[in-house]
């Protein structure tokens, strides 16, 4: 099974979401920085609307969808699937990463955040996305894997 079969049948576009990995590696970045919880409030909001309810609504994927947009980037297609279960990740990271900072353990949220930041720019530079890959590994495994979300 090829990365770039539709294996739920659901596309989505990789440029907004690798816009969307750079701004939430900037808000890690600032929170980081300021050590705001807040920053980690929003993306969870940010994952929650994303995954659960409706991506259109998400604030960080307007954002992306409009500077692709303003910056003229064609479309580029991949499974829909593999997304969403790096998002689920992604939503993990910043629940740890809020757990971790109520639990006042500075070099524990800097290891969750530094895992997280080489993730999503991973995804971001290089277009290689490991959750994409862990879903792909999955499937071959479970090839029901994820067909009801």
């Amino acid at each position: 099974m090829a990365n770039s079969c539709p294996l739920n049948f659901v596309k989505v576009d990789s440029n907004i979401a690798r816009f969307s990995s750079l701004f939430v590696a900037l808000l890690v970045i600032v929170y980081l920085i300021t050590n705001n919880v807040w920053i980690l409030y929003f993306l969870a909001f940010d994952f929650i609307m994303k995954l659960f309810l409706n991506p259109g609504i998400s604030p960080i994927m307007m954002l992306a969808t409009f500077l692709k947009g303003l910056f003229k980037i064609k479309d580029k297609f991949t499974d829909g699937g593999a997304k969403k279960l790096a998002g689920m990740f992604g939503l993990t990271f910043v629940i740890l990463l809020i757990i971790a900072h109520y639990l006042d353990i500075w070099v524990l949220s800097l290891g969750i955040a530094i895992v997280f930041l080489i993730c999503s720019l991973l995804d971001v530079f290089l277009n290689f996305c490991i959750g994409c890959k862990i879903y792909y590994i999955i499937r071959k495994i479970y090839p029901n894997f994820m067909n009801n979300l």
